[in-house]
């Protein structure tokens, strides 16, 4: 009895040693992301402790999952007689690899969390194919050092004075006869009754789930008593889910009926969202298009939409001179998410890339209609041109030449994700230097990335503010306006329509909500050299930007997808997704639904509220119907024009 004492103690003495070095990492998230706390939490430490409560009640689940095993090798070799002390050994260095673990997907948290304001989940698999170019982002920004600096200390400290607890222990004799081990197997299968308890992390029909860590109306307590571990497993187990590989939101005939009566189609069996888009009374004609995507760049970030700081002075100006959209949201809250709707107009799902896989499905959108019109299609990027699977699935979908950092000189590649923006811009300019002269009009899409960690600033950058948060911004805002200024002297510049759309937002100020809207709502500008310039405050999403550019430019096109033409069609609602989560809002509404947890987030005039004081049954309806149809239709292969 006296031996598995002693062995207990052991590994009960690092199981307590794991979650207590759990705890300090979640000490310097909350740190790290204080000034993600409401108005409400900011002085309430009592409020705040409870996160940390909840935090260890997680930790622990995870802690029993790596207690376990060592827990049943002691149980078992106790109640064999086992003399040598290597099943001790062998259990110890169990524990202290997969604690490693535990800590390592804690410490990535932190730079996630901040970067997301979630926490950190299976969408990072997406970036495990890519090898050296997530190690390049990992190790070429620098805010990342801290918590990678943290994981090494602590790791070390948690082998070290493990070894030192567990040298302690001399292991007696084990117990001769079989009567004497009765009490080690009643203990021990206590032992293992509890642990298994632990895993399941509370008593009742189901066992522990994330939503277990809401507790408040504070969403960064919430999130912050969630283990990271414990998120990452069950969002990956979740995807392998039967349930959860098709979306079970509603009925997908109703779903279906009710997104074609919100969006006036009524298309054939093999395309039921199908319609004619009519060109606009007073169109352009056949011009060149420019269609530039900013990485992360908020409407937040822009004195035009309340940013204090003067960080976007060209933007500001540009959005004066232009169609310019005050209320517009991207798709999801990751580039491909961008990407895909606003130029396919389908709505994200999540946190899935529809842009990845073996098979690739065709679409009818924006590339396809103007190549059908007789464009030709350009897509630049900073960095290779597999990356998301780019260059397969915009050459199937429309596009004719991609560039990408295999075309541009290795001196000018800075970090893993490729060259900088001006760079970019500059090599955009001298190809489309080639179609002058020419009767073939060109439709450009360039992808930015400066605003995204790893953040490289030219040394010779001058900017207003401090900090690379800032001014990364400033500093993309200026290589834009350098493109404008180049662009300006060419011959097609007068004839070129050029549309400016945040590819998703980020974090900016507080976090409001569950799901703030720094990270969705995003700037859209139709700028036309010497057009009238309008303000538009009508609900506009990245999928409505293919119609609507294609009814500006005269072009008569088949659609069959959920766009709308913004200069003609009102929405109601704004909806969109953010990995876990799928929202819509209105005026004075904002519905945020989990679908893997059933659970409801429910805001009135910016301040959390319930179904029993606001009634959002129609936005639910709105919400789940479009979420669902697209799913329904994806799946049956229905993406295309008939």
């Amino acid at each position: 009895m006296k031996r598995f004492l002693s062995q207990l103690a052991a590994l009960v003495g690092i199981h307590v040693l794991g979650l207590f070095v759990l705890a300090l990492l979640r000490l310097i998230l909350f740190i790290a992301g204080h000034h993600m706390l409401g108005e409400d939490a900011e002085g309430d430490i009592g409020l705040q402790s409870l996160a940390f409560l909840h935090g260890l009640w997680f930790d622990n689940v995870i802690a029993c999952y790596i207690l376990i095993v060592p827990l049943a090798v002691i149980l078992l070799t106790s109640l064999a007689g086992v003399r040598s002390r290597l099943p001790l050994m062998l259990s110890v260095r169990w524990m202290q690899v997969f604690w490693g673990v535990a800590f390592a997907v804690s410490a990535a948290n932190i730079p996630y969390f901040l970067y997301f304001f979630k926490n950190i989940n299976s969408s990072i698999w997406n970036w495990a194919e890519y090898g050296l170019t997530t190690l390049g982002m990992l190790f070429g920004e620098p805010s990342y050092y801290p918590p990678m600096l943290a994981f090494v200390v602590l790791l070390a400290a948690f082998v070290w004075l493990g070894n030192k607890w567990v040298s302690r222990f001399v292991l007696p004799e084990p117990a001769k006869s079989w009567m004497g081990r009765i009490p080690v197997l009643l203990l021990g299968a206590c032992c293992v009754g509890l642990c298994l308890f632990g895993i399941r992390g509370r008593r009742g029909y189901n066992p522990i789930k994330v939503s277990a860590a809401y507790y408040c109306q504070d969403a960064f307590l919430n999130q912050l008593g969630v283990n990271p571990a414990f998120n990452l497993l069950t969002s990956t187990l979740d995807d392998f889910r039967p349930e959860n590989v098709r979306l079970g939101l509603m009925d997908e005939a109703e779903a279906l009926k009710n997104v074609q009566e919100m969006l006036q189609r009524q298309g054939a069996e093999e395309a039921p969202l199908q319609y004619e888009l009519l060109p606009a009374d007073s169109a352009l004609g056949k011009r060149n298009v420019v269609l530039i995507f900013m990485e992360s760049m908020s409407a937040d970030l822009m004195q035009t939409f309340g940013q204090e700081k003067p960080l976007t002075p060209f933007l500001d100006s540009l959005f004066r001179q232009s169609t310019g959209y005050t209320r517009c949201y991207s798709a999801g809250i990751h580039t491909n998410h961008g990407l895909y709707a606003t130029l396919y107009s389908y709505p994200a799902l999540m946190y899935r890339n529809l842009m990845k896989g073996s098979h690739i499905p065709t679409y009818s959108g924006l590339p396809t209609a103007l190549r059908e019109a007789g464009y030709r299609n350009l897509f630049f990027m900073t960095h290779e041109s597999q990356y998301d699977n780019m260059n397969a699935f915009l050459r199937t979908n429309g596009y004719d030449e991609i560039y990408s950092q295999e075309n541009y000189p290795k001196e000018k590649v800075v970090n893993s994700f490729g060259v900088q923006d001006d760079y970019l811009y500059r090599y955009a300019l001298d190809v489309l230097d080639r179609f002058d002269g020419t009767d073939t009009p060109f439709f450009a899409t360039l992808l930015s990335i400066s605003n995204h960690p790893p953040y490289v600033i030219p040394e010779n950058f001058q900017t207003r503010t401090s900090g690379d948060e800032t001014r990364i911004v400033e500093y993309a805002d200026w290589a834009l306006r350098m493109f404008f200024d180049e662009a300006r002297k060419k011959p097609w510049y007068d004839n070129t329509v050029f549309v400016l759309l945040g590819d998703h937002g980020k974090l900016v100020g507080e976090a409001e909500s569950v799901n703030p809207e720094s990270y969705n709502h995003v700037p859209l500008m139709f700028f036309v050299p010497g057009a009238e310039p309008k303000v538009c405050d009508d609900w506009a999403l990245q999928m409505d930007i293919q119609p609507t550019l294609l009814s500006m430019l005269g072009i008569r096109a088949s659609q069959h997808n959920f766009g709308v033409n913004l200069q003609s069609v009102h929405r109601p609602f704004a909806f969109y997704t953010a990995d876990n989560v799928i929202c819509v809002r209105d005026e004075r509404r904002f519905y945020v639904y989990e679908p893997s947890t059933g659970q409801e987030h429910i805001y009135l005039d910016g301040k959390p509220a319930d179904s029993t004081q606001v009634n959002v049954s129609d936005m639910r309806a709105y919400l789940f119907s479009m979420i669902q149809c697209a799913e329904s239709l994806l799946y049956q292969g229905k993406t295309t024009v008939k």
